[in-house]
């Protein structure tokens, strides 16, 4: 699977709640850094997924992807049944067939009219 691919299974996994998948695509060294916290380890990450996050009723939805040498960043936003949480960028480090890093980067409550940033 290529980097571009890997990204859409991981959106795709969180989306559908299938935590099964999610690990699949992660590698188990993987790391997520984003605004409001690091969580480091697959397990780690797959568990605070599952059963920490603050809002599960999201859907990821990419507007564009950019390829590079090492991975791929998205830009895309989070939206709930009302509407759009907050705009995102998300740059994955791939090696192999997973995804060994992702950093968040997410608009502030500020700059999208009282949204959220934390997924």
């Amino acid at each position: 699977m290529d980097a571009a691919a890997l990204a859409q299974a991981y959106y795709d996994a969180i989306d559908d709640g299938n935590y099964e998948a999610l690990a699949d695509v992660l590698a188990p060294g993987f790391e997520h850094i984003r605004p409001d916290r690091t969580l480091s380890g697959r397990e780690a990450f797959v568990s605070f997924m599952r059963d920490d996050r603050p809002r599960t009723d999201t859907r990821h939805v990419v507007d564009a992807v950019y390829e590079g040498r090492d991975g791929v960043a998205a830009r895309g936003r989070l939206l709930d049944t009302g509407g759009e949480l907050f705009a995102f960028v998300d740059v994955f480090e791939v090696g192999g067939d997973q995804i060994t890093g992702l950093r968040t980067y997410a608009s502030s409550a500020s700059s999208t009219a009282g949204n959220t940033s934390s997924s």
